[in-house]
């Protein structure tokens, strides 16, 4: 990426951020981050070679692209902070703060300023990561595309043609990897009360979840025929399906995802109440 990136914020996904741009080809020096923490700014010159500075307005100073990848109470006051540099310089930003909503966001950077909401999972810790976009219609073409290419960094990238689509995006992908977990943990287990030592047992469900994932990843997205692949007729995992379909699997799924995407908007709300008050103050 040749435009000059800030991240604001050296947590996981901040760092997961450093090490993709860094991976992909941006050059420490095109890279800086704003971070309070100096165990965290120390971390990051050692492990990256990247600048980084307490003083969020000389992190971002220069850059094309901000990332805001702050805690959610604290994304409308970091970029209101900036609101003055961001009327000289410009820039894209770029908010992986979860449910922190596109017009509080604009409010506090300013007006004209592009701004594009990300939704990334935790898998982009390692690189394998997918995060759902969503920008409103002023942000250009290629200010989506460096959008693209930032969170591309970590992984997979998929735009949403709403803001409020991104709440499903939270609960599929975002919070998915916790329910993929669960049931490796409860295969594991199973397993393990069927008789096999605990240590095979989370050794087996383990390479099960990895490799199901690198098969899923590799094939044409056809995730009913995969399942049906493994599914001889008359044999072993078609009498655990039958149990699985017995017990109503598919509703029960779509009621977590619901229930996850209706609380990905109560939070959104509640957090829109907390920024007005943040612009307010």
């Amino acid at each position: 990426m040749n435009r000059s990136v800030c991240i604001l914020g050296a947590g996981n996904m901040g760092r997961a951020l450093v090490g993709g741009l860094l991976r992909s080809g941006t050059r420490p020096e095109q890279l800086t981050v704003g971070e309070k923490s100096v165990a965290a700014r120390e971390t990051l010159a050692r492990d990256f070679g990247v600048s980084a500075s307490a003083d969020n307005a000389l992190a971002a100073a220069g850059a094309a692209v901000v990332v805001l990848a702050v805690k959610p109470q604290d994304a409308v006051a970091t970029l209101a902070g900036l609101a003055e540099l961001f009327a000289r310089q410009r820039p894209l930003v770029v908010s992986v703060a979860a449910g922190v909503r596109i017009a509080a966001l604009q409010s506090a950077c300013g007006a004209g300023i592009g701004v594009v909401r990300a939704m990334p999972n935790r898998p982009a810790l390692v690189g394998a990561g997918i995060t759902g976009l969503y920008a409103a219609g002023e942000v250009s073409p290629a200010d989506r595309a460096s959008a693209e290419r930032v969170l591309g960094s970590v992984g997979e990238t998929v735009w949403v043609p709403s803001e409020e689509a991104l709440d499903v995006v939270t609960a599929l992908s975002g919070s998915g990897p916790a329910y993929f977990f669960l049931l490796a943990q409860l295969m594991a287990e199973a397993g393990e009360r069927l008789g096999l030592e605990a240590p095979a047992a989370r050794r087996l469900a383990r390479a099960t979840l990895y490799g199901s994932g690198l098969l899923a990843q590799a094939a044409d997205c056809d995730l009913k025929r995969l399942r049906a692949e493994v599914t001889s007729a008359g044999g072993t995992t078609e009498a655990a399906v039958r149990v699985l379909e017995g017990a109503d699997l598919r509703a029960t799924v779509a009621q977590a995802l619901a229930a996850a995407a209706q609380r990905s908007r109560e939070l959104a709300a509640a957090t829109a109440i907390t920024a007005t008050g943040a612009r307010n103050s």
